[in-house]
């Protein structure tokens, strides 16, 4: 359902300030209005005026076109700079659970996802895993200065860490989803690990091999979870009901990491950007559009979630297969040191 401009730029707001502040305190500021008189507004009681509205507008870069819907062929997105990005596990793991819990606030949510290689709010299982890969992504390609001269090594995770992860995860589970994996699921991860290996980024060589088990592990959980139909904690059991998890396997390779999200008069688009990082939209016709695209997608893959068990074994196989040959060519490594 299409919302009406003033309820959709209340969204976009919404979501920019990421519960840092109210939005009858950050309004009313802008708008040098009572928070009484913005709740007003924000419930549709009291229209905007077009100057409020040119305030908000461009004290929110926001576009016009979005609200309206003008010019179907240009679309408004948000995204962070990587030269204002203040990288931290914490950050980055705040910045997605706050988008889960938006979307999780609306009535009934779902999720359509497009996985290229990672799929990490699934990581999030493996919360050791995703300190990897952002690691990694922090060092190689954001180049941190601060990153420069360190090697990766076990360090605990922090309990503002793992809670937050946690949070996202439990949140993620209980959002139905339609996920499309493809036959390269994880090759980029397993290469990360073993290119770390042979550049000496271990600090200890012997982590390469707990990463690449660990790594396995979560193959195991993913297998688990699409056998079931069901999203769960690596730790628990499938529940019974709800947690409902669609899996399809597109035989060729998928394009970026997209998530589409729905919901009554709620919905936009996540499209990985950057590597770790993403692009978001709430236009709807690049909604609509990405929808369109992303069902004939699924329609030309196989669902093996459930159902297909061959072809999922099939599947799980042949990433095991692949993250064996890196964790033996490190094996017989260490043994001829």
């Amino acid at each position: 359902m299409q919302m009406d401009p003033q309820h959709r730029i209340f969204e976009i707001i919404k979501r920019q300030i990421q519960g840092e502040d109210s939005i009858g305190n950050v309004v009313g500021n802008v708008l040098s209005i009572s928070q009484d008189a913005v709740y007003r507004r924000f419930r549709g009681e009291t229209q905007l005026t077009i100057l409020e509205l040119k305030k908000l507008c461009k004290h929110f870069n926001i576009s016009l076109d979005t609200l309206f819907e003008i010019n179907k062929n240009k679309v408004i997105f948000e995204f962070q700079p990587l030269d204002e990005f203040d990288f931290s596990m914490d950050l980055y793991l705040r910045s997605m659970n706050q988008a889960l819990s938006d979307i999780s606030a609306h009535k009934n949510p779902k999720l359509t996802i497009l996985i290229n290689n990672s799929p990490i709010m699934q990581l999030l299982n493996y919360p050791h895993l995703v300190r990897f890969k952002l690691f990694f992504w922090a060092k190689n390609y954001l180049q941190l200065e601060e990153y420069k001269n360190q090697k990766f090594k076990y360090d605990k995770i922090s309990s503002e860490s793992f809670n937050i992860g946690y949070e996202s995860l439990k949140m993620y589970n209980a959002i139905p989803s339609k996920e499309i994996y493809d036959v390269e699921l994880l090759g980029g991860f397993a290469r990360e690990i073993f290119y770390y290996y042979e550049a000496e980024q271990f600090e200890d060589s012997n982590y390469a091999i707990y990463m690449l088990e660990l790594l396995n592990r979560f193959v195991d959980h993913l297998k688990a979870q699409a056998a079931a139909g069901k999203k769960f904690v690596s730790t628990l059991e499938a529940p019974a009901i709800g947690n409902d998890f669609e899996m399809y396997l597109n035989e060729t390779l998928n394009g970026n990491t997209t998530i589409v999200y729905e919901a009554q008069d709620f919905e936009g688009v996540y499209i990985g950007h950057n590597l770790l990082n993403s692009v978001h939209t709430t236009d709807r016709a690049y909604v609509q559009d990405t929808i369109s695209t992303i069902d004939k997608q699924m329609s030309n893959s196989s669902i093996i979630s459930v159902v297909n068990e061959k072809q999922r074994n099939s599947f799980f196989a042949q990433i095991k297969r692949r993250i064996d040959t890196y964790k033996k060519k490190i094996e017989i490594d260490l043994e001829m040191e």
